[in-house]
């Protein structure tokens, strides 16, 4: 029986030896499964994996394409689960060996029975005063903290971007974006029908003379960025960045949805939003915090808080009462601090158990990143180690998943230090090392 990798590995190697060219249509998958002599489920997994690597992309209703030609289709869109890989450094869930503890004594009051009969009654996008309160000083850093009339709850973050686009933006809108952006930004833009413009970026981040640049061929409605430990570059912009990116916003009259998911690792940079507090739409969320299931999200909202509350209550993106009277809960308990405090200090160990193993190789990431990236030594290219890695069991992220623009981007990929062991990390990263100073051909044959 054929292994799913093996026969997306053929088709790779089709794609970059040119015999299938970029835009060129794939069979559909019952055909494609006829053809390779292999189960239906089975090409629907080489289709997944494809599109993991970022060499085809999908389209309701016209089929799977070929990715980087002129005129191709967009690139892959968001992350999918890893499958049947053992150590996962896609997806990034930062967790301490003290939260379980710190959790379960603040639920502990919230389930007693005088309480929980108010905490489990419904709620709307503006939750509860108290909620307000909590979360503008779950939110504060660099010496900002948001008006607690502004601030907007969702079901999770990814919820509360998509409010945030579908607020800002319309069908059929351009929406700049860093060249290099959170994958799941470009499925939720396409699903909203909004079109992305691929915005250059420098040492320091986005480039605010980009985005002038860009609204001046052909206005943009809003922008998306990351200034705090950008994934996948783990990035921070400096201040004298953030004021002229803000100054640009004012000028132009640009909306901004500053994305702050891993800003909690650096309180020490004001927000995008402290700056153009009225052109500015800042999201956050609960879970890389405090805990992978804990499911909450944020949106500081001054000047568009109508518009977004409306796109949440539309979007039934609406939280629970649950998580918002437990996160209260938590932030008067001091939990969320304790655990942030020892999350900053893991990503420094794994920062540095990453440096042990690939300081000989050209990767960045800052010491409260949990994310490293890393341009691979030639002949390596990104799609042919992520499967090389892959039989190794370990998940990787190509660059291809991270462009806004139609290229596929440079051979590199996203390491994602957060969810493993530590001992499992320092195995794999020296696995991938030992890859690394390999010659690809050595795994053409695995």
């Amino acid at each position: 029986m054929k292994d799913f990798r093996s026969v997306a590995d053929a088709v790779a190697e089709e794609i970059a030896a040119g015999r299938l060219k970029g835009g060129e249509r794939l069979p559909p998958q019952r055909e494609f499964a006829r053809l390779h002599a292999i189960a239906d489920s089975t090409a629907s997994r080489v289709y997944q994996e494809l599109a993991r690597r970022g060499l085809t992309v999908g389209h309701v209703g016209r089929g799977t394409f070929v990715t980087e030609a002129p005129g191709a289709p967009a690139p892959a869109p968001a992350l999918s689960e890893p499958a049947d890989s053992r150590v996962d450094l896609e997806l990034n869930h930062p967790v301490v060996p003290e939260q379980a503890g710190l959790l379960a004594a603040g639920l502990e009051k919230l389930v007693r029975s005088e309480r929980l009969e108010s905490v489990l009654r419904p709620v709307g996008p503006a939750g509860t005063p108290d909620a307000r309160e909590a979360a503008a000083d779950l939110l504060a850093r660099g010496r900002w903290r948001p008006d607690p009339e502004r601030v907007l709850f969702a079901g999770n973050g990814r919820q509360a971007i998509s409010a945030a686009v579908a607020a800002l933006t319309r069908p059929g809108a351009r929406l700049g974006v860093e060249e290099f952006t959170y994958p799941v930004l470009k499925a939720i833009a396409a699903r909203l029908g909004v079109t992305l413009v691929p915005l250059a970026m420098d040492g320091d981040g986005l480039i605010p003379e980009a985005v002038e640049e860009a609204h001046r061929a052909d206005p943009l409605h809003a922008v998306y960025v990351q200034p705090v430990l950008h994934n996948p570059l783990s990035l921070t912009m400096p201040a004298r960045r953030l004021d002229r990116l803000a100054d640009v916003l004012l000028t132009s009259g640009i909306d901004a949805i500053e994305d702050a998911v891993w800003a909690f690792l650096r309180d020490d940079v004001a927000p995008l939003a402290s700056r153009a507090p009225e052109r500015t739409v800042l999201v956050d969320s609960l879970s890389k915090r405090l805990s992978p299931g804990l499911s909450l999200g944020f949106a500081v909202a001054p000047a568009a808080a109508g518009r977004v509350a409306g796109a949440l209550r539309s979007g039934g993106w609406t939280p629970m009462r649950f998580p918002l009277e437990a996160m209260a809960q938590w932030q008067a308990d001091g939990a969320v601090d304790i655990l942030v405090r020892a999350k900053r200090r893991e990503a420094g160990v794994r920062q540095e158990i990453a440096h042990r193993h690939l300081g000989g190789f050209r990767t960045c990431g800052d010491p409260f990143s949990y994310y490293r990236w890393w341009e691979l030594p030639g002949p390596w290219r990104a799609d042919t180690f992520v499967a090389a890695a892959a039989r190794q069991g370990i998940a990787v992220t190509p660059a291809a998943a991270f462009t806004s623009g139609r290229h596929r981007g440079p051979q590199a990929i996203r390491l994602g230090l957060a969810s493993p062991t530590r001992e499992t990390l320092s195995r794999a990263l020296a696995t991938l090392a030992d890859l690394a100073r390999s010659a690809p051909d050595d795994f053409a044959g695995e």
